[in-house]
């Protein structure tokens, strides 16, 4: 698989839609070259609108495909991947995007030969600011998985990694977003009851949590070194931190990370809750 490949996408979701949205601004593909299926007739119509072209056949996507997206809910998988093994080239490689779900699990569905590659992304990169996790299975070579992580990278920030460390990416950079809206929306929602108006205070969030990423990103400082520079004696600042505190706010963020690590570990659970894809061995 080359960056102008031919690209199948198993589920026109939001997040595919990000991911091909960004792939195609960046010229990694051309839309003609994109073929995607979904059972839901909106979501074929967003991928029109991108330039791609749709079917509701999973096995005529896998036929198109060097690079099969497959970008469907964990509990469809098993089900998506089997309609369109038919059309599966032995050389195509596989690329999931589905929470929980293991290579070695993908692995009993394709087949041991078939590389398979397993990507953790994020709605951001909707915009070119998302965070992704990437992993090889067992037939996949060290060129395919970074060919992968390049795809990533040119939509934001891919880092390969060993899979024990998927369900700990899932939590943060798959569901970290949603953990940041709603602090940005509480942020927002303390200005307005401050006096501000609705559209500035939620403008301004916006602005601090993006402002204080690039910092963080573009310094050596830690967040407890940045947190420190802003906090005087006796200020403002010390006074909001010690009522976040009050709060509980370090610790409900810690433990929604942690719910949503052992969620994704569940996602890997009985074939039961799978929806057909067995449990992980060993």
């Amino acid at each position: 698989m080359q960056p102008g490949g031919k690209l199948g996408v198993l589920g026109c979701g939001a997040m595919a839609e990000a991911l091909v949205g960004g792939w195609l601004a960046q010229g990694l593909f051309e839309a003609a070259q994109v073929l995607g299926s979904d059972p839901v007739p909106e979501r074929r119509e967003a991928f029109v609108r991108l330039g791609a072209r749709v079917t509701e056949e999973n096995g005529t996507v896998a036929s198109h495909a060097d690079l099969l997206l497959v970008a469907v809910k964990p509990q469809h998988l098993a089900a998506a991947l089997r309609s369109a093994q038919p059309g599966l080239r032995p050389d195509a490689l596989v690329l999931s995007i589905a929470a929980g779900v293991t290579t070695q699990q993908l692995e009993e569905i394709v087949g041991a030969a078939q590389p398979v590659v397993r990507a953790m992304p994020s709605i951001l990169h909707q915009v070119g600011q998302g965070t992704a996790g990437i992993c090889g299975g067992v037939a996949a070579a060290t060129d395919q998985v970074e060919q992968v992580a390049g795809l990533f990278r040119a939509v934001g920030v891919a880092l390969v990694v060993e899979e024990r460390l998927m369900d700990a990416i899932t939590a943060l950079a798959g569901s970290g977003p949603a953990f940041m809206a709603a602090f940005i929306e509480a942020l927002a929602d303390g200005a307005v009851h401050a006096g501000l108006p609705r559209g500035t205070a939620r403008q301004l969030a916006a602005q601090v949590a993006a402002g204080t990423g690039a910092w963080l990103r573009a310094s050596a400082a830690s967040p407890a070194e940045l947190k420190d520079l802003v906090s005087s004696p006796g200020g403002t600042t010390i006074a909001g931190l010690r009522a976040l505190e009050t709060g509980g706010l370090r610790s409900a963020a810690m433990e929604a990370v942690i719910a949503a690590a052992e969620r994704s570990r569940q996602l890997a659970g009985p074939s039961s809750e799978r929806g057909g894809v067995p449990r992980p061995r060993g």
